[in-house]
């Protein structure tokens, strides 16, 4: 059975991803299009290349996550001085070594560019902020003078995930300077939109896989302080566009996985925090199966 996938944001707890995509194998569902946010847009990539579940555990079990975190150009010494590289760079974190682990694993499925998928079978979420809009990769690079066919996957899986102050953003030429890009969870951390059953009539159903609880479930924030205070803010920039698609009609294509208790930037995963994200994704995946038709 074929289906349409959407993959949430999440940081280093998209190993939970990994789990559920396990159980839907296994009941015998495949993704024939998908999209993604984020470290969703890493799966996404990679199930579109035609990687298993079992493959991309693979990859990302032999990857040492300190490994994305590439060197600043400045380095000092003194600790404080660290953060330099933010003012100026934009970010702590260049984001070459992500986009380069990303290349090879596409490069072994023989995906460099977008011209190497079927027309319409990922697409990514990212944000420019010079512009101020959303952007849907490949689609969206008309708007920037780029043929979309001719962009590389891992550059567009990069521009997903650069996350504000901790990657570098990329920077697109356009005729009026340089667009920065960022992380697409910033304006759209689960794109289920992207597949909205009232825009277009469906050629298959659509699944999404978010990396948090269903609402219903969620506690209320405390704000106590300001730095609670940015926090909400910043949450609720990042979910509410979301939320408006994610409706009675739709929540039941949706698998919740429950994955606040770890940071997404935790980039120390302890084995046994990978293992209990795959189990979660697993046990939450044939949740949602029992229920799902």
């Amino acid at each position: 059975m074929y289906v349409d996938g959407v993959f949430s944001g999440g940081g280093v707890k998209g190993f939970a991803f990994i789990g559920a995509c396990e159980v839907l194998e296994r009941r015998g569902i495949r993704f024939k299009r998908v999209a993604g946010t984020s470290a969703g847009a890493i799966l996404a990539a990679f199930l579109a290349a035609g990687y298993t579940s079992q493959e991309i555990f693979q990859e990302l079990n032999t990857l040492d996550l300190k490994d994305m975190l590439d060197e600043p150009r400045f380095q000092s010494p003194i600790s404080i001085l660290k953060w330099i590289p933010i003012y100026w760079r934009l970010g702590l974190y260049k984001g070459d070594a992500l986009e380069g682990w990303v290349k090879d694993r596409l490069k072994k499925k023989g995906i460099f560019t977008f011209s190497d998928l079927s027309p319409g079978k990922l697409r990514l979420i990212a944000s420019d902020l010079t512009n101020g809009r959303l952007v849907v990769l490949p689609d969206d690079l008309r708007n920037y003078h780029i043929h979309p066919q001719t962009f590389s996957v891992a550059k567009a899986v990069r521009m997903s995930c650069s996350l504000p102050f901790f990657f570098e953003p990329v920077r697109i030429k356009t005729k009026k300077g340089k667009a920065i890009i960022v992380d697409g969870g910033v304006l759209s951390n689960f794109p289920m939109w992207l597949f909205d059953q009232s825009q277009v009539k469906l050629k298959r159903p659509v699944i999404g896989i978010k990396l948090s609880a269903n609402e219903k479930d969620q506690e209320p924030r405390k704000i106590e302080n300001a730095l609670k205070l940015f926090e909400a803010l910043f949450v609720t920039m990042k979910d509410a566009h979301d939320a408006r698609y994610i409706s009675g009609m739709n929540k039941k294509n949706i698998i919740f996985i429950p994955t606040e208790g770890i940071m997404a930037s935790e980039f120390s995963l302890t084995e046994e925090k990978k293992e209990a994200l795959l189990q979660l994704g697993r046990e939450q995946a044939e949740k949602f199966l029992k229920g799902w038709s």
